[in-house]
């Protein structure tokens, strides 16, 4: 388990939504929180609420595609609360829409954000966090899109599926030092992702127009009606705070918010384990793939604790 109490946390996307809720969470757990966000009214909205409290957070205005500004980000928080213990990695932007008529603006845009902003994070901190020697954690915000792809999300989930296999990868890298490393998979949050999207998209990564539907390029139009969501029944960005600070506790390699995506998961781990070849032995290649397995199976899995008791 990790001792959370007194130690500093850097969040990223973390005046609104998850971000928010990861921020209070930790705060209330004991520890000095950095919220780094790119948006300056968000900022100013969660720090009036913070400054009722008598919680130790403090403001950064970021933008995670900036790396003289991660920088500059850096060197203020350690000013502010010393050596930086929980990364949490979460700022991020939602591009709906198909593949087939996604622009190359789209693609920089989310891609700038969801994956080059971890980028940037992981360049610019793990270092200094790796060089005080201290106990500490890196989380990622991945999604549920980020294990399960889906038709019509597609520039998402490629940068969710990237980040989640950064990070899976880099908690086998950090196993013999004093830092671990941490997937968030949230499922629906109320959240402000799509005005912060909006609000946050530059003007030289701005279509012109919308894209065409996918129809436009000889895609045949999806028969299945639109489904209808009762947000209201959407995890709060409290709770959610809560699940990932129980994750980074405990030091999980995977976290996640809803239970009720283990068919999806079992579906797709199904899928591959059916595309594994049925074939006679082949004695020197099986000696030969042996190694490869070896170095494809990841140790961190052996460390992930069933999580039986509920938050």
């Amino acid at each position: 388990m990790l001792n959370v109490n007194g130690k500093t946390a850097f969040i990223t996307g973390g005046a609104s939504g998850m971000g928010w809720g990861m921020a209070k969470a930790f705060a209330e757990a004991g520890m000095k929180v950095v919220i780094a966000d790119i948006r300056q009214d968000a900022l100013d909205e969660a720090m009036e609420g913070f400054s009722k409290t008598n919680l130790a957070v403090h403001a950064i205005k970021l933008d995670v595609t900036d790396r003289d500004g991660w920088a500059r980000a850096a060197d203020e928080a350690e000013a502010q609360f010393g050596n930086i213990h929980v990364l949490a990695l979460n700022a991020g932007v939602g591009i709906g829409g198909s593949m087939l008529t996604a622009t190359y603006k789209d693609w920089d845009f989310s891609m700038g954000v969801n994956v080059g902003g971890v980028v940037n994070g992981l360049v610019t901190m793990l270092p200094r966090m790796l060089k005080h020697g201290e106990d500490g954690q890196l989380v990622v915000t991945s999604s549920t899109g980020g294990f399960s792809a889906v038709g019509g999300a597609g520039l998402y989930c490629a940068e969710k599926y990237c980040v989640t296999g950064m990070f899976e990868s880099l908690a086998t890298e950090l196993k013999d030092t004093p830092l671990g490393a941490s997937v968030f998979f949230p499922g629906p949050v109320q959240t402000q992702l799509g005005i912060s999207t909006q609000a946050t998209r530059p003007e030289h990564l701005r279509n012109e127009a919308p894209p065409p539907p996918p129809e436009a390029v000889g895609a045949k139009k999806d028969a299945r009606p639109a489904p209808g969501f009762d947000t209201s029944l959407f995890m709060t960005s409290e709770e959610v705070g809560r699940r990932v600070l129980r994750g980074i506790r405990r030091r999980d390699l995977f976290i996640m918010t809803h239970p009720e995506f283990q068919k999806g998961i079992e579906a797709r781990n199904n899928a591959l384990v059916r595309a594994i070849p049925v074939e006679a032995p082949n004695e020197p290649r099986a000696n030969l793939v042996a190694q490869f397995g070896t170095l494809m199976y990841n140790p961190v899995y052996d460390g992930q604790q069933p999580l039986a008791e509920p938050l």
